[in-house]
């Protein structure tokens, strides 16, 4: 019988530490917010919050939507708290963060679907520190190009609209969501202001072929 390879050093994960853990979770329950890496149940999320940093989940942790890959809860989300961004500009006063990160669930609920919450969370960040450097992860926003605009009229440094996977996938991973829909957001979105920094993130192992990738 073969033995198992031993995985390289850069691919071992060290055990989920409950103190840093209760202390991040403590922190975003005091202020009322969320963070994608406990919604979701990142496997990664201690190595995170040892470093002090977070991916903050604006707009409830309610999602619209109910991607099969994705473990942030579906159903009908609450109310946006107005407070929201000055919650977030606390944390990361209190984690001393440089780089912030921004996602949402998707509201499809919403006339803007969240766009101005992005905004305002922008806004109240740049407020706090015109220096700090803020990412987004926006959804798609169900193809509004004014809400794309409202977003990136506050000017983030990144901003980043994940495609997930290939086309042929879509109806079984994320069957409320469109492939052309997500790349066009990309697209309009570098025409709309080519000095902000687009990206993507795409996952493998959910049934693609090499072609399709490529």
């Amino acid at each position: 019988m073969l033995g198992h390879a031993r995985r390289p050093d850069w691919l071992k994960m060290s055990p989920l530490d409950p103190v840093i853990l209760n202390k991040m979770r403590r922190l975003m329950q005091d202020l009322k917010l969320h963070t994608v890496c406990e919604s979701a149940r990142c496997p990664n999320r201690t190595e995170c919050f040892h470093q002090a940093t977070a991916t903050f989940m604006i707009l409830g942790d309610i999602c619209t939507r109910n991607c099969t890959f994705c473990a942030v809860k579906c159903g009908q989300p609450q109310t946006p708290d107005p407070q929201e961004p000055e919650h977030i500009v606390t944390a990361v006063d209190k984690l001393g963060l440089r780089y912030v990160v921004i996602t949402s669930v998707t509201r499809d609920d919403l006339p803007d679907s969240g766009a101005s919450q992005f905004a305002q969370t922008i806004k109240a960040i740049h407020k706090y520190d015109p220096n700090i450097m803020v990412e987004v992860l926006i959804p798609d926003f169900r193809g509004s190009l004014s809400a794309v605009q409202t977003v990136i009229d506050t000017y983030p440094t990144v901003l980043n609209h994940n495609i997930e996977t290939v086309p042929r996938l879509y109806p079984e991973v994320r069957p409320k969501a469109d492939y052309r829909r997500s790349i066009e957001i990309l697209k309009q979105s570098k025409l709309l202001n080519n000095r902000i920094l687009t990206k993507s993130g795409f996952m493998l192992g959910l049934g693609e072929i090499r072609q399709e990738v490529i």
